[in-house]
This record gives C-alpha cells, structure tokens and sequence, in this order.
C-alpha cells in the first residue's frame, strides 16, 4: 500500500496565508458593521415604540454628532482599506490561477463601486439641503443615517429615490435613520 504524497510548497503556504487574511478582513468588516448597526438599530429602537415602515423615519440619538458621522465615516474607510488591501496583497502573489485572479478582481472592483456610490449618494443627499448624512452599502442593503430635525415621509421617500437612481436593492432592505 502506497502513502498519499503530501508535500506542501511555499506556494501553498502562501496561498493559505492570504485565504486566511481575506478571511479575518472579510470577518472584520462584517463585525464592525454588524456593531454599527446594531448600535444603531437600538438606538432608533428606544426611541421608538411604534414599527417602523417603510418612509417612517428613526430617531438617533447621538450627543456628539458632528463626531458620530466622522468616526462612522473613518470606520467604513478603514475597513474596507483593509479588505482592498489584503485583495491587492492576494493578487501580488502571482500563484493565481485565472479564475481565481478574475474572483479577486472582481471583488475588489465591486468594493471600489460600492464606496463609490456610498459618496455619490451622500453628495446628491446632501445637495437636497440635508446638513449630513452616511450611507451604508453592501450589495443587498442599505442603511443611511441623516441628520435632519425631523424627516417627513416625504423626505424619506426623497433619499430613497436617491439612492435608487445609483444603485439596485430591493425597498424593503432600505433603512433610513434620524439623527438630530
């Protein structure tokens, strides 16, 4: 009986590397969002007892918010630095296979369209004469802060056409949330 050959080269060790540094990124990112909207949620929670439908706004509150959209602002930044990072880290090792290489690319072209459109909406949201905002994409969802000294659903309806003219997810994976 004839044992299996088991010889790991340095091309695998380094390709489980950076498959396990995107994965850290990739958990990293849905940690710290998972966090922020969670902190999010429960603040617009206490604020309200009534569920929320879709042009109902949400009160946050939030005591230092010209700090709150820098700090979330510098945390979306910083996290999807990381993942375009260790993308950029995976597609520098050359031991890729093609369709690996068009996997990466494309992924790293998607984050790049998403941040992309996160400023563009922010922009145009900003340019209906709301004082600041944040948006929050991720494909399939979007959650945006506003800060705004009460949202009508008209309003509501405003920042959601908005944000349906850049990108494609379905109105009921659209939160919006007031910050005062």
């Amino acid at each position: 009986m004839r044992k299996p050959n088991l010889i790991i080269g340095k091309k695998h060790i380094i390709l489980a590397c950076l498959t396990l540094i995107l994965g850290v990124a990739i958990y990293m990112n849905y940690a710290f969002s998972s966090v922020e909207e969670e902190i999010t949620a429960e603040n617009a929670m206490s604020n309200s007892m009534e569920a929320a439908n879709y042009g109902d706004a949400a009160f946050v509150s939030a005591e230092g918010e010209n700090d709150y959209f820098a700090q979330i602002r510098l945390a979306r930044m910083t996290s999807r630095d990381e993942a375009v990072e260790t993308l950029s880290a995976i597609l520098g090792g050359g031991d890729l296979s093609d369709e690996e290489n068009a996997a990466y690319t494309s992924e790293a072209i998607t984050l790049s369209a998403l941040s992309e459109s996160e400023s563009t909406i922010e922009s145009l949201i900003k340019a209906q004469g709301f004082e600041d905002c944040v948006v929050y994409l991720n494909g399939s969802t979007a959650n945006i802060v506003v800060k705004s000294d009460g949202l009508v659903p008209a309003e509501a309806a405003q920042i959601k056409d908005i944000l349906l003219t850049e990108v494609t997810i379905p109105a009921e994976n659209i939160r919006i949330f007031e910050v005062k």
